[in-house]
């Protein structure tokens, strides 16, 4: 069955809209898709490799547009409909602590925590809902979701045909490593609670609370 699957989604990737569904995968995994760009863009860098650093281009376009979207959820529906979203992502939990930190790092929390397996809607709703600056959001939305996607486009250009032999034959153990990476991501929403102590103390504040 993964065999199967692996083998379709290749073929699909190498589809020629295969970039507008990256784009779509990107913009609405930065707002409100639970489901990452990551993997379609890792199998459209293998069915193509010489167009990587495109594909890594679109989807980091398509993530920072998103994003967008997410920062207007947070600054002008939360009560109406982000708050509901964090909740059905399970992400509601990690909101108090997230909209702290950006209030009080700002760019700094968007450029390291997005270019980590961190669900990045929940940066781009806390963003909105603590109205943070809109040109430094976007600039550091840039940055990481470049940082994110970049690499994976420059390993794949310099190494796709390696890289697509070895998951060709190690296609099972690909999978666990790539779900292994999904959950380390969401553990690392906990780094969201380190910090000073004096910080740490601030953020447990109620996110209603938050808006600058």
């Amino acid at each position: 069955m993964l065999r199967r699957l692996y083998n379709w989604t290749l073929a699909k990737a190498s589809h020629p809209h295969a970039a507008w569904w990256l784009a779509a995968f990107a913009f609405m995994e930065a707002s409100f898709f639970p489901v990452p760009p990551h993997p379609l863009l890792g199998l459209m860098c293998l069915a193509e490799p010489k167009k990587a650093i495109r594909f890594a281009a679109i989807a980091t376009l398509g993530s920072v547009l998103g994003g967008l979207l997410g920062y207007a959820i947070g600054a002008l529906a939360y009560e109406a409909f982000g708050q509901a979203l964090l909740h059905a992502l399970g992400l509601a939990e990690s909101f108090p602590k997230a909209a702290c930190y950006l209030r009080e790092y700002g760019a700094e929390i968007i450029i390291v925590k997005g270019a980590t397996p961190i669900p990045f809607k929940l940066l781009t709703i806390t963003a909105g809902f603590i109205g943070m600056s809109l040109p430094v959001f976007i600039g550091a939305s840039i940055i990481s979701r470049s940082i994110s996607f970049m690499i994976v486009g420059v390993l794949f250009r310099l190494f796709g045909a390696p890289i697509k032999k070895f998951i060709d034959k190690y296609l099972g153990l690909v999978t666990l490593g790539f779900v292994a990476l999904v959950i380390a991501g969401f553990l690392a929403i906990a780094l969201l609670g380190g910090g000073s102590t004096q910080t740490k103390e601030a953020c447990e504040i109620n996110p209603h609370a938050v808006r600058a």
